[in-house]
């Protein structure tokens, strides 16, 4: 069984994927982190060094690699994963797929603290942040509500929403 997080960064796909790998007693895997790991370079980098159509390519074959993997475990994606190529019909034929959503509010809210830490936000700056915020996120939430199931995360902590997904996985 493979678990897929899609959502919008911020969300709290990474914070909530490992919590819940560790309710489940299962693997997680950041699908960034393990891109990172396999390039040899930050996301960034890859990005500045060889172009986005490159980095998603490789996205693509190492979702592919994660979802055939053996063995269970909660994957979270990349805010921008399910949007491009085949991968949102990938996740939805070789997982359980679980869309955190959250409003603009909290993701702006959230964002506005881990500026520092989120290279692309810095770069936005927190006077364009709301809006840039809503426009991707009008733009994602078309490929993001394809998943099975949609668990709401605002004002709620990382236990609270990862107790709602066992419980859809239990039905």
């Amino acid at each position: 069984m493979k678990i897929v997080l899609v959502g919008y960064m911020a969300s709290g796909k990474s914070s909530i994927g490992r919590t819940l790998a560790k309710k489940l007693n299962v693997q997680f895997v950041d699908l960034d982190n393990f891109i990172e790991e396999n390039e040899q370079q930050t996301i960034s980098e890859i990005f500045k060094n060889k172009g986005e159509v490159y980095f998603r390519n490789k996205e693509e074959i190492y979702l592919k690699e994660l979802l055939k993997s053996d063995g269970n475990s909660v994957i979270s994606l990349g805010g921008g994963t399910p949007c491009y190529g085949n991968n949102m019909k990938l996740i939805l034929r070789g997982s359980i797929s679980i869309y955190l959503n959250a409003s603009i509010k909290t993701i702006f809210k959230r964002l506005k603290k881990e500026s520092l830490q989120r290279p692309l936000v810095a770069a936005i700056g927190q006077d364009n942040l709301k809006d840039y915020i809503a426009k991707h996120l009008f733009e994602r939430k078309v490929f993001y509500e394809m998943s099975q199931h949609i668990v709401s995360v605002n004002g709620k902590e990382i236990d609270i929403v990862s107790e709602e997904i066992l419980d859809i996985l239990k039905k």
